[in-house]
């Protein structure tokens, strides 16, 4: 007979692509449906926000390309391919995670599938959005005029509770494959899948400070997030219309771009839902993460 205790899993923050622990000691307990504690997780604090930002800040040079050696749009492509591998391979401990706290209404949809293949999605765009995006502008004059498509810098994204793997990659992606570099706060009511995600891309060969992954309250963090003037831009989906005004008002400190969206919550089969690839992988995604750039350039005699 097999009396020893299990050890449950106690899941880290993931800042500048290691795992530390919140610098303010605390952890929170998450249940399953039944009300059993299956794992723990570290809640994350002002202090955890601001060194995710400061790694976002350190990275966005080289995965943008703006710096010498710095990552191609190919290359960008290329690692976010190599995350989805990455999380092919975790794909039983994924459903695990997101089905845990699922309800009737969801269990037995295929969130992890759809998750992944939205990432291979994106990992698509990386190279591609600039041609949609961008223009050639007909100017009157011996003049060559065009536009392209620039990152915006340090993108928030604020994940959703319905959909917690699902809805931080359909988030997530659009905002890292044009170059950005984002610092996520996981879904509050079951950040697993996110830690899961966060083990994805330290195997996944994404630089470190590219993608930062924080657990903890929206109570908590939402403002500081809404205010901290070294975040560029926010994506948050479904959150509380107190935050949502929150978030808003907080563009007023640096004016930061906030798109905060509305998704059905339920299944998410039908239009508009988060397994609607017309509604969730369009380059008008990526659009509100990038700043558009005019160059003029004397043509002929």
């Amino acid at each position: 007979m097999d009396d020893r205790l299990p050890i449950d899993k106690t899941y880290k923050l993931f800042i500048n692509g290691k795992f530390p622990r919140s610098e303010s000691g605390r952890s929170m307990a998450v249940a399953d449906n039944t009300g059993r504690v299956v794992a723990h997780l570290s809640r994350a604090s002002r202090k955890d926000l601001r060194d995710a930002v400061e790694a976002a800040r350190g990275a966005l040079a080289k995965w943008s390309g703006e710096a010498p050696g710095g990552a191609t749009a190919f290359l960008r492509s290329q690692i976010l391919y190599r995350i989805a591998e990455m999380m092919e391979g975790k794909r039983a401990e994924l459903a695990e995670a997101t089905e845990r706290r699922s309800d009737a209404a969801t269990k037995g949809a295929d969130e992890v599938g759809v998750a992944i293949d939205r990432l291979v999605h994106y990992a698509g765009w990386c190279d591609k959005y600039q041609q949609v995006l961008g223009t050639n502008n007909p100017v009157a004059g011996p003049y060559y005029n065009f536009t392209t498509p620039e990152p915006t810098g340090v993108v928030a994204v604020v994940c959703p509770d319905d959909w917690p793997l699902l809805g931080m990659v359909s988030l997530l992606a659009p905002v890292i494959c044009s170059g950005n570099t984002a610092v996520v706060l996981a879904s509050e009511s079951n950040p697993i899948p996110a830690c899961i995600f966060a083990e994805a891309c330290a195997t996944g060969d994404l630089p470190p400070g590219v993608v930062n992954i924080l657990t903890g309250t929206r109570e908590e963090l939402v403002g500081h997030i809404a205010t901290h003037r070294g975040i560029d831009a926010v994506h948050a989906a479904n959150v509380s219309p107190e935050h949502a005004r929150i978030l808003r008002e907080g563009a007023s400190e640096n004016l930061k771009r906030v798109v905060v969206r509305d998704l059905p919550p339920g299944t998410g089969t039908g239009a508009g839902g988060w397994f609607d690839a017309q509604t969730c992988e369009s380059a008008w995604w990526i659009e509100p993460f990038v700043e558009m750039k005019t160059v003029w350039h004397p043509s002929g005699a």
